[in-house]
């Protein structure tokens, strides 16, 4: 898409660094969950000259002059995600996801205040609570998990907790859970127990804004989400909330720990919102989770164990030990078969997290390229075939080569 004249004639170095990844993601298959590719005009907006804007404040409320235009841009951004998530107020400005959750909890509660989240090796993340994260190391996690004969967040459980510990706030969220959540009782629980409710949306925002899944924004005091996995933007975050919290989400951004936020990357979120906000995109988003569901049942069969045994979004967690296997180990093999994917815990995993028991799949990226269901079985059996004959460096090539053949059917539109 850009002929790159500048970069070869000052930095043909780095130039060749990125012709050599995009050669990669033509030619590989990505099944990392949290991972998409962004349109042509995301990728030219976050080329623009908004990134020599510096802009603390928000729109009317700067603190640098010249920024009218600045304005227009973010207005821009926030009325779109409003549309698109039914949202009363919204942040544009978070760098990104960890960022954003920072701040929700800077806004809302005071460290060591007691904080309800989902437990990493249960589908959670870094920044629900983990104790090596700012999120455990500054406030006083307690965590909820899964059933372990389902694989599903037991609600009965979760209020008991919350009868229990009376947290300040609830998070309900995930990075690695294939199920829905049910919103509407986490909210309930944390009304019953006076604690916020706050949801992190991450991953399964564009499922939610194409209205394939259920959207707590509406009614949850507040919601944050990234702006690229199935939302197909750029690198960033939101922060959407009750009208009568937003003073508080707005000092928390800025001044409480953010400076200038990046102009560019905000441009590229609107026109990431404008693109959700299309027919298209519910389509893509049907096709995300059909592909998600061919996926699991294909795994089913060839005798893989699936954590909740199925999938109601975009990914799901594979067990990889009955074949012998860690999550890591499948990883690497994968990755010589020109397939990424992530490595990932299981719920009460006995294997250290860098080295874990499961690997986590997702559709959003290869949706994008066009695959369906019939691309989706090929896939599968190539996985496979790739674990069944992993020391077979002659098959693990082959197999590598019929991913490429595939790859080049489907180019990335935005390559």
């Amino acid at each position: 898409m850009f002929d790159y004249k500048n970069i070869y004639a000052q930095d043909p170095e780095v130039l060749a660094v990125i012709k050599k990844e995009m050669k990669r993601q033509s030619e590989e298959m990505e099944l990392i969950a949290s991972e998409n590719y962004a349109s042509k005009a995301v990728l030219e907006a976050m080329g623009t000259v908004l990134t020599n804007k510096y802009s603390e404040g928000y729109p009317a409320h700067r603190y640098y002059g010249g920024n009218q235009v600045i304005d227009e841009v973010e207005t821009i951004a926030i009325e779109r995600a409003k549309k698109l998530f039914k949202a009363q107020h919204v942040n544009v400005q978070p760098l990104s996801g960890s960022p954003a959750n920072a701040a929700v909890y800077f806004a809302f509660i005071k460290p060591g205040d007691k904080v309800l989240g989902l437990k990493l090796d249960h589908g959670g993340h870094l920044s629900h609570g983990h104790p090596i994260n700012f999120s455990g190391l500054l406030y006083n996690f307690t965590q909820y998990e899964v059933d372990l004969a389902t694989g599903r967040i037991d609600m009965a459980k979760v209020r008991e907790i919350a009868l229990r510990e009376k947290p300040k706030m609830i998070v309900a969220g995930y990075s690695a859970y294939s199920r829905e959540i049910e919103w509407q009782k986490f909210k309930e629980i944390a009304d019953e127990v006076g604690a916020f409710s706050f949801a992190d949306i991450a991953h399964t925002a564009g499922l939610i804004a194409a209205g394939e899944m259920a959207n707590p924004v509406p009614f949850f005091d507040v919601v944050t989400t990234t702006t690229h996995k199935t939302l197909r933007g750029p690198r960033g975050a939101i922060i959407m909330c009750q009208e009568k919290f937003s003073k508080l989400v707005d000092r928390a951004v800025f001044p409480g720990l953010q400076g200038g936020p990046h102009d560019h990357i905000t441009a590229a979120k609107a026109v990431a919102f404008g693109e959700a906000l299309r027919p298209e995109f519910k389509q893509y988003a049907k096709q995300v989770m059909a592909n998600a569901k061919t996926m699991a049942e294909e795994f089913i069969k060839l005798g893989y164990r699936i954590i909740s045994d199925g999938t109601d979004n975009h990914l799901m967690v594979v067990d990889m030990t009955a074949k012998g296997l860690s999550g890591k180990e499948a990883e690497n093999i994968l990755d010589r078969c020109g397939i990424s994917v992530s490595r990932s815990t299981i719920p009460n995993d006995p294997n250290p997290p860098m080295n874990p028991s499961g690997v986590r799949f997702g559709t959003p990226a290869i949706t994008t390229r066009g695959l369906k269901q019939e691309e989706i079985k090929r896939i599968v059996a190539w996985i496979n075939a790739g674990i069944e004959h992993r020391d077979e460096p002659e098959m693990l090539e082959k197999i590598k080569d019929q991913v490429r053949e595939m790859c080049l059917s489907f180019p990335i539109p935005s390559i």
